[in-house]
Parts: C-alpha cells; sequence; structure tokens
C-alpha cells in the first residue's frame, strides 16, 4: 500500500515544521549551557541569563516596547492572559471582550465574573468582524479593561486593535490585546496601538517550541503576581521582588524553549514579517478561491486574505467535520484540525455551536502544490457524500 506523503495543515495550533535555527538554539543550550539562570554566578548560569535576556530584547524590538523589562516569559499565551486578568481586575471592574475570544479569555473571566466582575460581550458580525463603534458603546464609567483578540483562531478575522486601542486610550480605559494567532505574521507595536497589556505565545507565528509565550505590561500598571517562589534575586527576603520581570517569573524557566524562541524572531526579524504575510496571503487566497468553487463547501469568515490570516474554516453540508477532517487524515495525509477550536463564542458568532468547523491553516513552509492537492481532497469528499 503507498504512504501518502503528509501535508500540515494546523499552524493555527502550533507552527510546523520549524526554523533549523530553532532545532539548533534548543539543542544548543542543553548540550553547552544547560545550567539555571539567574541562579548564582558560575559561567553557564551567567550564559544561561544572557539566553533570557536576548530573548526579551528579540521581543522588545518586534513589538516597538522600551524596556525589555517590562516583557514576562511565560509557558504559553494561556497562562500570561491568566496572570493579566486575576491580577489586575477587582470585584466591581467592568471588562468588555468581543463576541470571537478564544476560551483561553473567556473562561477566567467568567470565573471573575462569579466573583464580581461586570462582563459585556460586543457583539461581532457573522464574519467574525467588529465594528469599534460597538466596543464604544459598551464603555462605562466602571470599564476598566477592553480586553480583543487581534486576530481569531477561527476564521482568522483580524480584528481593529489600531481603533480600539485609540478609543480605550481617549476613554481611560486599560486595552489588552491577545496576539496568540497574529505574533510573528501581522504587525504589533505597542505604542502606535496603544496596547498597556500584550500576551503572545512563541509556539506560533514566532516559531518558537510548544511551552513558551509572554506577556508585557506597560510602564506604570500594577498587577497582583499570580504565583510566588523563587526568583534568584532578592533571596534574603521572604516576600515576593516587586519590580519586573522578577514578580511574575518564579522557578526554574524554560531555558531551552526561550532560547528557541529567539532564534525564532531572529529568523521572521531576518526574513521579513511582510515577506512571510505576504507568503500566506497567497496560500490563503488559493485556498479560499479553490474551495469556494466547490459545490456544497460552505466557508465562513471575510472569505479576503486582506481581512484575515492563513486560517481557513467550513464545512461540508451534510457531512460531519469530524468525518471530513479524519478522511483528509487517514485518506489524504493532509493533517488539520475539526470541532469548536476552543471558542464556543466564536462559533455561536458564526452560527456553528452545533456543528463545529474544518479549520485548514497553512504556514511559512506550506507550497501552492499543498493547497492543490488540499482543494482536490476537499472536492472528493464533497462529491462522495
Amino acid at each position: 500500500m503507498e504512504t501518502v506523503k503528509e501535508i500540515y495543515m494546523d499552524n493555527a495550533a502550533t507552527s510546523w515544521p520549524k526554523p533549523e535555527c530553532v532545532y539548533q538554539a534548543g539543542d544548543n543550550f542543553n548540550r553547552q549551557i544547560g545550567a539555571s539562570p539567574g541562579r548564582g554566578s558560575h559561567s553557564r548560569t551567567v550564559a544561561a541569563g544572557q539566553v533570557l535576556l536576548n530573548t526579551r530584547e528579540n521581543l522588545a524590538e518586534l513589538f516597538n516596547i522600551e524596556d525589555s523589562s517590562r516583557i514576562v516569559f511565560t509557558g504559553n499565551v494561556t497562562m500570561a492572559i491568566n496572570i493579566a486578568l486575576k491580577g489586575l481586575l477587582e470585584p466591581g471592574d467592568h471588562v468588555v471582550i468581543s463576541s470571537m475570544e478564544h476560551n483561553a479569555v473567556a473562561r477566567p473571566l467568567y470565573v471573575l465574573k462569579d466573583k464580581g466582575i461586570e462582563l459585556t460581550i460586543a457583539q461581532c458580525a457573522p464574519d467574525g468582524s467588529l465594528d469599534p463603534y460597538h466596543i464604544e458603546q459598551t464603555i462605562t464609567e466602571r470599564t476598566r479593561l477592553v480586553c480583543l483578540l487581534h486576530a481569531s483562531n477561527l476564521t482568522g478575522t483580524i480584528m481593529p486593535i489600531d481603533a480600539v486601542g485609540q478609543i480605550a486610550r481617549r476613554k481611560g480605559v486599560l486595552f489588552m490585546v491577545d496576539a496568540a494567532q497574529t505574533a510573528g505574521v501581522l504587525p504589533v507595536d505597542v505604542e502606535k496601538q496603544k496596547i498597556d497589556i500584550l500576551a503572545f505565545t512563541g509556539h506560533k507565528g514566532l516559531l518558537g517550541p510548544q511551552g513558551t509565550g509572554g506577556l508585557y505590561i506597560r510602564p506604570g500598571l500594577n498587577i497582583s503576581s499570580f504565583i510566588e517562589g523563587g526568583t534568584g534575586s532578592l533571596s534574603e527576603q521572604v516576600y515576593q521582588p516587586d519590580f519586573m520581570p522578577d514578580k511574575f517569573e518564579s522557578g526554574t524557566p524554560n531555558t531551552p524553549g526561550i532560547a528557541g524562541l529567539g532564534a525564532g524572531i531572529e529568523f521572521i526579524r531576518e526574513t521579513g514579517i511582510k515577506e512571510i504575510h505576504s507568503h500566506e496571503q497567497e496560500l490563503t487566497d488559493t485556498l479560499l478561491q479553490g474551495l469556494r468553487d466547490i459545490e456544497r463547501v460552505i466557508l465562513y469568515g471575510p472569505r479576503d486574505s486582506n481581512r484575515q490570516t492563513a486560517v481557513v474554516s467550513f464545512n461540508i453540508r451534510e457531512r460531519d467535520c469530524g468525518e471530513v477532517s479524519m478522511l483528509l487524515d487517514q485518506k489524504y495525509g493532509i493533517l488539520c484540525r475539526s470541532g469548536l477550536h476552543c471558542a464556543p463564542l466564536a462559533h455561536r458568532t458564526l452560527g456553528t455551536l452545533r456543528t463545529g468547523a474544518c479549520r485548514i491553516s497553512p504556514g511559512l513552509y506550506n507550497i501552492k502544490d499543498d493547497i492543490d492537492k488540499v482543494v482536490r481532497a476537499v472536492y472528493e469528499i464533497a462529491i462522495s457524500g
């Protein structure tokens, strides 16, 4: 039996493969350094600390952050979001989000809602797009925070964070952005876009390993620490340091992963975000056009590469999305994701909460031939049902 070559189309979950330099950076750390950063003063712990510093500074340059110490390393974007929301909000505070948010935002806020936080969900259009006016209309005197994803993990819909940032700043409200789907693919500028808090993950567009992520907190903003413990600083005290980034970085960090993340960011800077985005746009255009021409396929989202990232969700009429995804994998070697994508609010917005959807998300290392094979496979499944 002939083995089908796999085509990876799940980059919205985790980008793969990584640039070779990412693999080499993690391996080099494990083999050549291996020590814990900030624990002692010997040469290897100093070298480990330099890995963190270099990656922090690379991130600061990428996001136009003036002080790299305002960047906290976390295990993923979900941890970063939880640190920010639970360390900032108090009973009586009002928070505004969109109806396209991921559960990484929705679930902690619903926990906080039960503890006295007021939550308003601004309704997005059926394609996932958001009118900034709807955010402005929800802001009250008690609003503490507007929290908005930069792009949807379900439809790729790009949110108007520039406009919302301006609105929030004008209204004296904090603005937090979840850049899980956009960091490394779309420009993120905390100054220009008036972002007070930025949460990001390392294993998607930043091309780093899993188990990496981070949080930017603007100067002057007080957020309570999420966990307390050893930081390698002020070790004579039993209280947590109150300076950045140590306040939020208790315990030994994932230094090999952060080394890989730093290499991924350097690769992006050398390649160029514009070039990466342009490549993904071309793939998205080809995919959208091919799926659009298949009679029984239902496409969701903007269906326009200028208004979305390289994330395309669809269903085939009268076919279960899980079955379609399984056929794509087992018969055609196409790896994608089906179901609710940890985003029930977004599926409710699209009207797919009951059915779920198949999601195809090409990435940097996919080529047009991969897209042609995906379209052909979906066509054959559609006409066979």
